[in-house]
């Protein structure tokens, strides 16, 4: 239990540090992507589709996990505190409030990566369907 309760924060924003990272380089890799495509370069419309969606996987696991990642550091740090306590023999309230609250921060650090991953897995999303149509359209002039 002393390795959790000395680690279990770097542990965890280490994880979502990395998450955060990947999905910003995902997303600007997307953006990069969408700036220079040419809709000659694709044969038929499967192969433009799959060109466009890649990566998107990559972010859509990303924030759909992150606030589990951060939830599980809230259980882990909820399970130090009371382990910690049961230790000390007494209940104290400060201890209490001080440990909960540290707890949750690994949470809310988990819905800071998850919420702006969604809203641009959403806004690729978006342009995805705008690119493809235009393609299909182009196709059938």
């Amino acid at each position: 239990m002393e390795f959790l309760r000395n680690y279990i924060d770097l542990i965890i924003f280490l994880i979502l540090g990395i998450m955060a990272f990947i999905a910003l380089w995902c997303v600007i890799e997307r953006l990069l992507f969408f700036r220079k495509i040419d809709f000659k370069n694709y044969k038929n419309q499967e192969e433009f589709d799959n060109a466009i969606s890649e990566n998107l996987t990559a972010i859509y696991i990303i924030y759909s996990n992150a606030p589990y990642i951060g939830l599980l550091g809230t259980v882990v740090g909820i399970m130090v505190t009371f382990y910690e306590m049961g230790l000390a023999g007494n209940i104290d309230v400060k201890s209490i409030v001080i440990g909960l609250s540290l707890a949750l921060k690994a949470t809310a650090l988990g819905l800071l990566v998850a919420i702006p991953t969604l809203i641009a897995y959403n806004a690729l999303l978006r342009k995805i369907s705008l690119l493809s149509s235009t393609y299909k359209a182009n196709q059938n002039d």
